[in-house]
């Protein structure tokens, strides 16, 4: 366990150490991936072509993430060394670090009740990576979100081992989020205050995202965009209590940038508005997003279109789409009031995830 991590009071106290080894500014990290150390035989048990496991190197510093025996993505060893992770956060002065699944571990694909029995079984591998360092890791759980009654008994049982919310897909085969039963686990985690992130995975366009990680670059957006919308327009934020906590990782993908547009064509065309009795655009204030956008002008406007107190510090790291720098964006932008900073660096995420506010040294 990291040195400072003794030093550090439970429930976050900064970020940004100074000579000292103080937290003279607080940074919570809200969307973070790990992949435990599943091994070949775990997976093989489960599905042998589509269970994922994990191939380390001989060297221990890099490994691959594995579909059967085809390489899905390189990967660096903080993703399954906690040690690893807290010397990451120390160097980059981030306080907490909340952890969740990398998507591919989902298994929304198998019967409700192997993805039950698999849900279960990451999300204690993830509170034991998160373990390490209690101060510093929080976890999130993954539910088998193709079975409500599943999905709503997994999520109550990870909260009371000690993730602080629930990461779900964006979709689960060809139901968006507008889907009844979906609609109703949300409910579920409203009346249970259950946190929820929204990550986006298994995206659209097949053969058309030919490569150079068009999947990544153009599709995951879009399924976002589409997951928020859906939400929107199908009159599910109606029935879906205010209290819930929902946040879209990578800003919310295109949603703000495009939310003019649903707005123009809700005012136009009749088709749009007969389930949608609001402008789309004053649901955004149910939503929250993370500040993985990397560009100044983008974190300009999506703090315009969700506001300052629904914007938090995201990175996801480790993976190379992510911010190499944690909270660089943030702290770099000057558009930004220091209270508006501090809104999206720390307490955004203190009050979504119920964590104690950093207090903040020097």
């Amino acid at each position: 366990m990291s040195g400072l991590d003794d030093g550090v009071e439970d429930k976050v106290e900064g970020g940004g150490l100074d000579l000292n080894g103080r937290w003279p500014t607080g940074m919570i990290d809200m969307h973070a991936h790990c992949f435990p150390r599943i091994s070949r035989a775990e997976a093989r048990a489960v599905d042998a072509e589509r269970a994922p496991w994990l191939e380390v190197a001989a060297d221990g510093e890099s490994g691959h993430i594995m579909l059967g025996d085809e390489r899905f993505r390189p990967v660096q060893a903080q993703l399954w060394d906690p040690g690893r992770r807290v010397e990451r956060l120390d160097s980059q002065g981030v306080a907490l670090q909340v952890v969740c699944a990398t998507p591919v571990m989902f298994g929304y694909g198998w019967p409700g009740a192997r993805a039950a029995e698999w849900a279960r079984r990451m999300n204690e591998h993830v509170l034991a990576y998160c373990a390490f360092a209690p101060r510093r890791l929080k976890a999130l759980a993954q539910v088998p979100l193709q079975s409500l009654e599943l999905a709503c008994a997994e999520a109550g049982h990870a909260m009371a081992a000690g993730c602080i919310g629930v990461q779900i897909g964006n979709h689960v085969g060809d139901r968006d989020l507008d889907d009844e039963a979906l609609v109703q686990f949300l409910v579920h985690c409203a009346r249970e205050r259950i946190p929820v992130l929204v990550h986006p995975w298994d995206m659209m366009g097949g053969a058309r995202m030919k490569k150079w990680m068009l999947p990544w670059l153009v599709a995951m957006p879009a399924e976002t965009q589409l997951g928020m919308v859906s939400l929107i327009l199908s009159g599910a934020l109606e029935r879906i209590p205010d209290s819930l906590r929902i946040c879209f990782a990578h800003g919310g993908g295109s949603f703000a940038w495009l939310l003019g547009r649903v707005d123009n064509a809700w005012r136009q065309r009749d088709i749009v508005r007969e389930d949608c009795p609001q402008l789309p655009s004053s649901y955004a204030r149910r939503f929250h997003v993370d500040s993985a956008v990397f560009d100044p002008g983008a974190l300009r406007l999506l703090v315009e279109v969700m506001g300052a107190d629904r914007v938090m510090l995201g990175s996801d790291t480790p993976f190379p789409l992510g911010e190499p720098q944690i909270g660089s964006l943030v702290h770099g932008f000057p558009g930004l009031t220091p209270e508006e900073k501090a809104k999206i660096m720390h307490n955004n995420a203190a009050s979504f995830f119920d964590l104690a506010v950093p207090t903040g040294r020097g």
